[in-house]
């Protein structure tokens, strides 16, 4: 019975590839989290889904979802980890070019306004939507409008989807603790950019904070009606804000007079 072999040639181009792909992915480390788009500049789509199946025969790296695979980090109990949340939909997100952003329970979990993991992470999206299962974890893809999606990525978009999930009735001085720990390390500029499709009290809330802790922000003396100081019995930490100029309690990070 005649065999028909394979061309060298072929051979070795799949050995090339498959070598290449392997070294990218531990030029990377372990836990990375990819898909066959981060390997699309190497020409042949057949010939990388050919080196990751390759490299998941032989356990290199693990198949984590339908197209999605990670160069698993080790522990020396608990053996292959899971990969984290973030990087799951990071590369969910780049196959197709599209932007993401936390939101909701996950969102505040991320800043640390609640230590309770949820057992479902959702983001927002402009590109596909749909679920990755990862074990008991469920990462959630949502369409959303061109406003949430305005500043994704950033901090403040982080910080404005978890104080919308917590609402303005249940911000308290420890989240505003949190507010300050992430803000140090925006600009003035970021800062203004990425907050101005807010909803109007956490615009309100921010550039009051910002104004009283960093002796800026006058814009926040365009902010009329509706005030959602009003709204709410204040915190001891919002009287020290509504009656007090001061500096230091955010510190004068150099970053903010850029």
């Amino acid at each position: 019975m005649e065999r028909n072999f394979m061309p060298q040639s072929i051979v070795n181009t799949v050995k090339s590839i498959v070598n290449t792909v392997k070294n990218r992915i531990f030029g990377h480390g372990r836990g990375w989290v990819f898909t066959a788009h981060n390997f699309s500049d190497l020409g042949s789509d057949s010939g990388v889904r050919t080196a990751l199946s390759r490299l998941q025969e032989d356990k290199v790296i693990r198949r984590v979802f339908r197209g999605i695979y990670d160069y698993p980090k080790t522990h020396e109990v608990l053996g292959l980890l899971s990969p984290s949340t973030e990087s799951v939909a990071k590369a969910y997100a780049d196959r197709s070019g599209a932007k993401i952003q936390a939101t909701g329970a996950y969102a505040a979990n991320v800043i640390g306004f609640s230590e309770q993991v949820p057992g479902r992470a959702t983001f927002l999206t402009n590109g596909p939507t749909g679920k990755v299962k990862i074990k008991n974890l469920e990462v959630v893809f949502r369409k959303t409008t061109v406003k949430n999606m305005f500043a994704a990525g950033s901090r403040e978009a982080l910080l404005i989807q978890a104080l919308k999930f917590m609402g303005p009735k249940h911000v308290d001085d420890f989240m505003l603790e949190k507010v300050k720990k992430l803000l140090k390390g925006s600009t003035r500029k970021d800062f203004k950019k990425n907050i101005q499709y807010a909803p109007h009290w956490i615009r309100e809330l921010l550039f009051k904070l910002m104004e009283n802790e960093l002796g800026y922000f006058t814009d926040y003396r365009l902010l009329k009606g509706n005030s959602f100081f009003e709204r709410r019995p204040p915190s001891s930490t919002f009287n020290f804000l509504l009656s007090k100029k001061t500096s230091g309690w955010f510190g004068r990070s150099s970053d903010f007079f850029r």
